[in-house]
């Protein structure tokens, strides 16, 4: 029982760990990346529309409407740019990033090693997995979702404070399961918990984020930094067909 517990949270540790490193990573991808997918898109629908112009086909008058319409405002845009852009285009942080003006930078989180190891600690002790009374088990949810929010933020300051205050807390007596039956049903759920985390693990990995950190786990920068130089290349490809287009 004890081992089989011990790993489920060892398990979580690890999944929680590689959610906040998607999570950032997400929100610096859309953030670095996004401005330039929108310009594509813009530049894609005026090549469509230039085309279209030229040659008054209604073939390419149809592609120039699809082309159009996969740039128009939809809702959540604002949600799904994070501010980078709304229904009425890019905002001047975004529009800067693209003519290389001074931008801002993008705001990130990347919990140090010393925060990694304070939260790792915490959830082996705090983790609400080894209670057995509900009542534990709630103290012990709440306090785990403080450590990670501040997991999340990278505060390690408070992230000592957290370990300080479990340290001076209430610790709970171990209680020995007497019944089979007790047993089994803790097994069973300490089961379907690990089957729940499975799959959020492989939502996680087959995610397209997951999937570019796993391309350069060691330095995903200089693969944001590799994909940025692509795009800057296509919309540089792109004005030039434009250009060409409306000349």
């Amino acid at each position: 029982m004890r081992a089989a517990e011990q790993a489920l949270i060892e398990y979580e540790i690890a999944l929680e760990t590689f959610r906040v490193e998607v999570e950032n990573f997400s929100r610096l991808h859309h953030q670095k990346l996004g401005p330039m997918y929108a310009r594509l898109d813009e530049l894609d629908a005026q090549i469509a529309e230039a085309t279209a112009a030229r040659t008054g086909d209604a073939e390419d008058r149809r592609k120039a409407e699809e082309a159009r319409a996969r740039v128009m405002p939809m809702p959540g845009v604002e949600e799904l740019f994070h501010g980078w852009m709304d229904g009425d285009g890019l905002y001047p942080e975004a529009a800067a990033m693209l003519t290389d003006q001074s931008v801002r930078p993008p705001q990130r989180v990347r919990p140090g090693e010393e925060a990694r190891k304070l939260y790792r600690e915490l959830a082996r002790k705090a983790h609400p997995d080894l209670a057995q009374e509900e009542g534990e088990r709630q103290r012990r949810e709440e306090f785990i979702t403080r450590v990670n929010a501040a997991y999340a933020r990278g505060d390690e300051a408070l992230l000592r404070e957290l370990s300080e205050e479990w340290a001076a807390g209430p610790v709970p007596e171990e209680q020995r399961l007497t019944h089979s039956e007790e047993l089994y049903a803790r097994l069973e759920w300490l089961s379907q918990r690990k089957e729940l985390l499975s799959v959020l693990a492989k939502e996680l990995e087959e995610s397209a984020i997951g999937g570019m950190l796993r391309l350069a786990p060691d330095d995903p920068d200089a693969l944001l930094d590799e994909i940025a130089e692509q795009l800057l290349t296509q919309v540089a490809e792109r004005e030039t067909e434009l250009a060409r287009l409306t000349a």
